[in-house]
């Protein structure tokens, strides 16, 4: 444990210390910051990089093998549905909790000036996340190809571009990235990883990943509908 502590800091301080070297520099030469504002970005640098390393420690010892476990069980119970049911409700959750989103939506809102509310952004991302998480799991287990659902996914997302507001088209295109993050892509992955591993005539490396890429589709529809009805 200590060990793997030791090498997730290393990693960590090989990721951020570049780009917090070169804001340094650009703080102390360009903008001529006063020394209490290098000292707390300096202070900041090493909270986050302390906050990543702690944060990577748990996604691998508990995230992981928890999503893992969840989806090898699932197939063990019988019930297409019940896969339906819990492929959704921790694509919604994960969603919900996932800090990427939560920046992009208080940005929108405070650019907005409470024109376009988070609450019912967040919601909207995480029950696109969940929809299509459930097809991807749903997917796994029937053996459709994963084409057909990009096919579907994005000929849908060009359709409703024609009719969304220009205000939420921008912010859904976004919503698609920001649901890539480090909460959201560990927990699905391992759960289509551990489900693929278990069912006969699946794959865990060819129908275990592109989960991620059908899960992005959903925020964008989410957010281009709640634009619409909105």
């Amino acid at each position: 444990m200590l060990s793997e502590g030791r090498e997730t800091l290393k990693e960590v301080i090989q990721a951020v210390a570049p780009i917090a070297l070169i804001v340094l520099i650009v703080l102390a030469v360009l903008t001529s910051s006063p020394v209490s504002d290098l000292v707390n970005y300096a202070l900041g640098v090493i909270m986050l990089t302390a906050g990543i390393t702690l944060f990577l420690i748990g996604v691998n010892n508990g995230l992981l093998p928890m999503g893992e476990a969840i989806g090898s069980d699932l197939p063990k119970h019988g019930s297409i549905y019940l896969v339906i049911c819990i492929a959704f409700f921790f694509g919604f959750l994960a969603t919900v909790a996932e800090p990427d989103v939560r920046v992009l939506t208080n940005m929108v809102e405070i650019v907005s000036n409470g024109g376009i509310a988070r609450d019912p952004m967040i919601l909207s991302i995480a029950a696109g996340v969940g929809i299509f998480v459930a097809l991807a799991m749903l997917r796994i287990v029937v053996g459709v190809p994963i084409t057909w659902l990009f096919t579907g996914g994005y000929l849908l997302v060009i359709i409703l571009a024609l009719f969304t507001p220009a205000d939420y088209l921008q912010i859904a295109y976004d919503a698609g990235g920001v649901t890539t993050g480090p909460l959201t892509v560990p927990f699905i992955l391992a759960l289509g990883i551990g489900l693929s591993s278990v069912l006969a005539g699946r794959s865990a490396l060819t129908d275990g990943f592109g989960l991620i890429g059908l899960a992005s589709i959903g925020p964008i529809i989410g957010i281009m509908l709640l634009g619409i009805l909105v």
